[in-house]
């Protein structure tokens, strides 16, 4: 997802980064290049590149700062008062929002979480806090795989007898399996046996969802071919949050309302009184596991 539009830095969204990682690097490199949005800095648990340039290091031509900080030397409080955000996105680790969750939701700060296995108790504490601010929270952020999971789901309703299996591949290094497969099987209620795991070289990620039927298989596939896809992913969630009111999201949410108004849509070209009542059947089923996600 690329935008054409063009803001004047002033009327730009304000965004911090938390983590400078390979995915933070590739999310920034996708942030310097929307000018919607005004990169203002980036934090970072370790010293390196402290006070460095974003887009100098990234060598991106850009009029924004996108300042380097390292978390020890200046606490989240203290970075506001200098550098003002309006929206937070988090690449780091699960530790990460200890920074500055709490006070950047007292603030109303909007906050976008894209870390891939966060413990459920931190999960809970995102949710308190979206009391006073946008929240949202996927282990996976990116369009292509939200909307696998929704078409998964589609699928399960039509035929909830099918066979189902998902298959994950990641780099030889990674150890557990992805967040997002464990993401995809609990969406669908199928158990974590069902998820099979490759490892092998760079690969950054590709799952994959298999549909088993007597005489026919489905498989249901998404790819990232580089991390600059979690960065449109990213500026996706950062607009669409824009348009709710203050609560706790996921991005299921976000896409299945494209999807629940593509729906309406379809049902309004419906002449047949019982094919509509088959259709809201299952449009209802999909509906309230996308809420209860």
């Amino acid at each position: 997802m690329s935008t054409t539009a063009y803001l004047p830095k002033k009327q730009r969204t304000r965004v911090g980064l938390i983590g400078f990682g390979k995915a933070g690097r590739a999310v920034a490199s996708v942030l310097l290049n929307d000018k919607t949005i005004d990169l203002v800095w980036v934090v970072r648990k370790t010293q390196t590149l402290e006070n460095r340039s974003v887009p100098e290091f990234l060598g991106i031509n850009s009029d924004e700062e996108g300042t380097i900080h390292w978390m020890g030397d200046m606490d989240f409080k203290s970075l506001y008062a200098s550098s003002p955000v309006d929206a937070i996105i988090d690449f780091s680790s699960e530790t990460g929002m200890d920074y500055y969750a709490k006070d950047a939701a007292e603030y109303g700060i909007t906050i976008v979480s894209a870390i891939s296995n966060l413990p459920n108790d931190r999960i809970k504490k995102l949710r308190e806090f979206s009391e006073n601010s946008r929240i949202l929270w996927s282990p996976n952020i990116t369009l292509g795989i939200n909307f696998l999971i929704i078409a998964a789901k589609t699928l399960q309703n039509i035929a909830p007898h099918a066979d189902i299996s998902i298959l994950e591949e990641h780099f030889k290094l990674k150890p557990e399996i992805s967040g997002t497969a464990l993401k995809i099987a609990d969406a669908l209620d199928i158990p974590q046996s069902s998820i099979n795991t490759v490892r092998a070289g760079g690969i950054i990620g590709v799952h994959e969802i298999l549909f088993g039927f007597p005489f026919q298989t489905v498989r249901l596939k998404h790819e990232s071919i580089s991390r600059e896809a979690f960065g449109d992913g990213a500026i996706f969630a950062l607009k669409e949050l824009q348009k709710h009111e203050l609560g706790f999201y996921n991005m299921e949410e976000l896409v299945g309302q494209y999807f629940v108004d593509a729906n309406m849509k379809y049902k309004k070209s419906i002449k047949s009184p019982k094919k509509l009542r088959l259709i809201n059947r299952i449009f209802y089923r999909i509906i309230q596991r996308i809420k209860h996600t």
